[in-house]
């Protein structure tokens, strides 16, 4: 009975996700027409340089990831992998299902051309050589990607695998959401320290290979047809299974803008292709409406007041005047905004301070948001120091005025 409820289910899920559904918008609610209706069940458009979402549909949904995984299998393997490094299949690695490289246990192969083998064709069995070859087992790999989305702010992540086959263990089911999964793709071609190898690898047409040995030879094809689709696309790493159903991640450059579009569940065969639809939907909607605006203000403080403060030239007056300014103005601040959006700009310093005084004190912050979401942060910091008038100080002036008579 429940077989029969379950392959009742799996219908269901196909035969709904045929049909493309509302999305809502991030930030202000405002659907755009264009965007109004996509396959996926969430999808993310994010600008790649700030990390903002630009566009989101249940961007915060848990779900499986299937392949997009090896993204993160991939950027770690760069990291921590020694140059020229060689590690041999396991029969674990050798009894991976499809789709595979083939790799015999015991067989051993370069990390570095594996990474070929998993992000052009996507085969399972590699991504597991490379976890074992890295972090000695898969169960220690997984912790390994689970430590860098935590370090990422990933928080609703959770991996098992290192392929993306569906899976759980006691910490939880493998899955992410299409924010986390759009700020994994921003880590791997913004942030990492293996930025370009990683987006080398991923943007290689082809790519053939041996193991160490020598005696067998491998061929790889690029199978991320987003690198032809679009001009100006950067990276891309599809995935699919029968929990997670199609699924894809990609970044697309164009006039120094870099946009990320992640989706999840976008379709079941036969619609292979709505992740395909979607992507160029998402992409071309930020390639037209988005651009950098400089938002920086020069803003007019006003000076803080230091309590019992000694200010230079007026000494025997009440409490210090003392100057503020912002640290690190950067007058070329710009932010990728669409039409009517704006950024808002919050001033917060401290009134009244206690003397003594550092020059360069921090005493509050200038604060750039936008929809509520904070873009940076400035802090605003004392121009000059203001000694105290205490008791050693007034002693000073008496003594100076008793020998000036």
């Amino acid at each position: 009975m429940k077989k029969k409820y379950w392959i009742l289910g799996m219908i269901m899920t196909i035969v709904f996700s045929a049909f493309p559904s509302t999305g809502t918008a991030a930030g202000d609610g405002d659907i755009p027409e264009e965007l109004s209706q996509l396959y996926a069940r969430s999808a993310v458009l994010m600008d790649a340089d700030s990390g903002r979402v630009l566009f989101g549909k249940d961007e915060d949904v848990v779900r499986p990831m299937a392949s997009t995984t090896k993204i993160m299998t991939c950027i770690l393997a760069l990291e921590n992998m020694q140059e020229d490094q060689v590690t041999a299949a396991s029969d674990h690695a050798a009894s991976q299902p499809k789709v595979r490289l083939g790799v015999k246990g015991k067989e051993e192969f370069r990390i570095k051309d594996l990474l070929y083998s998993l992000m052009l064709e996507s085969h399972n069995d590699s991504a597991v050589v490379i976890a074992e070859g890295i972090a000695g087992s898969v169960e220690a790999f997984a912790g390994m990607m689970n430590e860098k989305a935590e370090e990422l702010g990933c928080s609703d992540t959770y991996f098992v695998t290192p392929n993306g086959l569906d899976g759980y263990d006691e910490g939880g089911t493998h899955s992410t959401t299409a924010r986390d999964l759009a700020a994994i793709m921003k880590y791997c071609i913004k942030d990492s320290p293996k930025k370009e190898q990683f987006l080398e690898v991923t943007r290689t047409k082809d790519y053939s290979f041996t193991n160490v040995k020598g005696d067998r030879s491998f061929s790889c094809s690029n199978h991320n047809a987003f690198l032809t689709m679009m001009d100006g696309a950067l990276s891309g790493k599809t995935g699919f299974t029968a929990d997670a159903g199609y699924c894809y991640v990609g970044a697309l450059e164009r006039d120094g803008r870099t946009f990320i579009v992640a989706l999840l569940a976008c379709g079941w065969p036969n619609n292979k292709g709505y992740k395909w639809k979607d992507t160029r939907k998402l992409m071309e909607y930020g390639v037209a409406n988005y651009e950098y605006q400089t938002v920086w203000q020069d803003m007019k403080l006003k000076d803080v007041s230091a309590e019992r403060g000694i200010e230079k030239g007026n000494e025997f007056g009440g409490d210090a005047k003392i100057p503020v300014k912002i640290a690190d103005a950067d007058k070329e601040f710009k932010v990728l905004l669409r039409e009517g959006e704006k950024v808002d700009i919050t001033c917060d310093v401290k009134k009244k301070l206690a003397a003594p005084v550092e020059e360069g004190k921090k005493v509050g912050t200038v604060t750039y948001t936008l929809d509520g979401e904070v873009l940076r942060q400035f802090s605003v910091v004392t121009a000059q120091s203001a000694e105290r008038k205490d008791a050693g100080w007034c002693a000073q002036i008496l003594l100076k005025k008793l020998l000036m008579q």
